[in-house]
């Protein structure tokens, strides 16, 4: 059995590392999750201790919690996992507004852009961070968004675009081009990048010497939002963060809230949520080897694997009646109970689907020119992947069998028989590989979920959290008074906070949940999993050609609704 790490562990091996102040640490254990507030000051030297010694090896996410009547106003938030043994470890320091803390690059590089966000929605300062300056927000904006006094309803427009720039590494210019070398501009207008990523490099010839990524352009402040809208009215806005998999996004929050509250939702909910997302799965890892097909020419991929994407909106449309943004799970379990015929119309499909990836593997995998342009391109090491924050797909492609499903199972996932693709070298041709395989690993969980479904109900029937049905609304007094109170006073989980992840098509989609105990959250920090894979893409081009540049943007299937929120 993997060993889990104790408080009284922890607290031993801190005693004995003169440079901690171990006596002002607050160790809190709640609703499952173990977090220790300490003083700004340790937080560098305690990190570097738990990563090296207590191998806390994945920087999951860094955040910022407003608390505008405290003297010391923010909550800094960390959030670690231990890859192996799959404990996660949360930890919080408070500093005031015209403070800061130390940035932790220096154990993590992947703190880079979390650092930046947490400085551009809150002010928080990190020092020592080498290019610390606005990342969802545009050059021209005022103010930190996430902070409780600044207006949900206050937006401000952008008039101007800035010039070509970079990061500021060491060794590096900075912003100063080099006259020898030839600036290039990418997107956001481009089909390449979708209409929402922008990328700027420095090319000698058709070598890329630098670059550059601008992201932001998709922002919409969804954090924000949640904080305005209560518990229920919050899933709809889930869906747009990853539109290609919406339900896996409304299964991930709603998760997160039911641990909060301390419920578990009847095992039939469980399997229709894992058929949903494993279909999700298909659907997204569709759109990332089709288009990412057509990035490189290959347009008859995208033809012939889009008709089964919309083969599964299909299905999501016999179920809700929606198609690509469906917020179609609730707090408590599912919005409604299946159709008749839904679990053969998916057995059917999984039929269809195995065909159709036998076909686009041959199409793709088996192509000399596909096979060209992505072996042993852009390839990444998986202590490198670790370092900035892979998780999925991109992490699993070089050769680390990193998987949430199998590492802390939920649902019953380690009831189902599936396995982990991986890949060898972290190139773009494995990023391609471990997602088609990872395609028919889902058709064989769907299989064996929909030929044993639960019986049972479909959600909790606990009147503080889940809305009456029709039929009781309409039919008796009781059933309409339970919809007026819950309508009117929403869901008021308890106070506290929690971290709850799930196994996304891109990689780890975490939800950190803090709640007051009142109908809205005091605070939602969503941990998109292409945000930290993207970070890497300046480093991992460096002498590239610009063609390959396209080529890795593709296999990283950066949605743009998940990475800027």
């Amino acid at each position: 059995m993997k060993h889990l790490i104790s408080f009284d562990e922890l607290k031993s091996d801190f005693v004995k590392n003169q440079s901690l102040q171990v006596e002002k640490y607050i160790f809190i254990d709640a609703f499952g999750d173990q977090a220790i507030e300490v003083p700004k000051d340790d937080i560098v030297v305690l990190m570097q201790f738990l990563f090296e010694v207590k191998q806390f090896d994945f920087l999951i996410d860094i955040c910022g919690v407003d608390y505008p009547d405290r003297a010391l106003r923010f909550d800094v938030v960390y959030h670690l996992l231990n890859s192996i043994t799959g404990q996660r470890l949360r930890i919080k320091s408070q500093v005031a507004e015209n403070e800061g803390v130390e940035s932790v690059i220096q154990v993590w590089k992947g703190a880079d852009w979390f650092e930046r966000e947490a400085f551009d929605m809150f002010g928080i300062k990190f020092h020592g961070h080498p290019n610390l300056r606005k990342i969802l927000t545009h050059h021209e904006f005022v103010g930190h968004p996430l902070r409780k006094d600044y207006e949900a309803s206050r937006q401000q427009s952008c008039a101007t675009s800035l010039p070509i720039h970079f990061d500021n590494e060491p060794g590096s210019p900075g912003d100063v081009l080099n006259p020898k070398l030839l600036p290039l501009n990418i997107g956001p207008s481009h089909p390449a990048m979708h209409g929402t990523l922008r990328v700027m490099a420095e090319l000698d010839g058709e070598t890329i010497v630098r670059a550059n990524c601008e992201i932001g352009y998709l922002h919409r402040c969804f954090e924000k939002m949640a904080e305005t809208h209560p518990y229920q009215q919050v899933i709809p806005y889930t869906d747009r963060l990853n539109y290609c998999s919406a339900p896996m996004n409304n299964i991930g929050y709603c998760k997160a809230v039911e641990r909060l509250l301390e419920v578990e939702i009847p095992p039939k909910a469980q399997a229709i949520r894992i058929i949903l997302a494993e279909l999700s799965r298909i659907a997204d890892h569709i759109v990332a080897v089709g288009t990412g097909g057509v990035d490189l020419g290959a347009l008859s991929a995208f033809f012939h694997l889009f008709v089964f994407r919309e083969k599964i909106y299909d299905i999501f449309e016999k179920l809700c009646g929606a198609r690509l943004t469906v917020s179609l799970t609730r707090i408590g379990g599912i919005g409604n109970e299946p159709p008749e015929g839904w679990y053969q119309l998916i057995l059917d499909f999984c039929d269809s689907m195995d065909k159709e990836i036998d076909e686009i593997s041959r199409l793709m995998l088996d192509n000399k020119i596909f096979v060209k342009r992505t072996m042993g391109v852009t390839p990444i090491k998986p202590q490198e992947a670790v370092a900035w924050g892979y998780t999925g797909p991109l992490l699993r492609a070089t050769g680390m069998a990193h998987d949430i499903r199998k590492l802390k199972p939920y649902y019953g996932y380690d009831q189902l028989d599936f396995k982990i693709p991986v890949g060898t070298s972290g190139d773009i041709y494995d990023r391609y590989l471990v997602r088609i395989e990872e395609m028919r690993e889902s058709v064989k969980i769907v299989r064996q979920i929909c030929k044993n479904i639960p019986e049972g109900d479909y959600t909790i029937r606990d009147k503080s959290i889940v809305l009456p049905e029709k039929k009781d609304v309409y039919g008796n007094i009781e059933g309409l008074m339970n919809h007026f109170m819950l309508i009117i006073k929403g869901i008021k989980p308890p106070q506290g906070e929690v971290y709850d992840a799930t196994e996304a098509a891109n990689g780890e989609l975490g939800y950190y949940l803090v709640s007051d105990g009142s109908a809205a959250p005091y605070r939602l920090k969503v941990r998109p999993p292409c945000f930290a894979i993207y970070q890497s893409f300046p480093s991992i081009v460096k002498g590239s050609m610009i063609a390959d540049a396209i080529a890795a943007v593709a296999s990283m299937n950066i949605i743009a609704g998940e990475l800027d929120r």
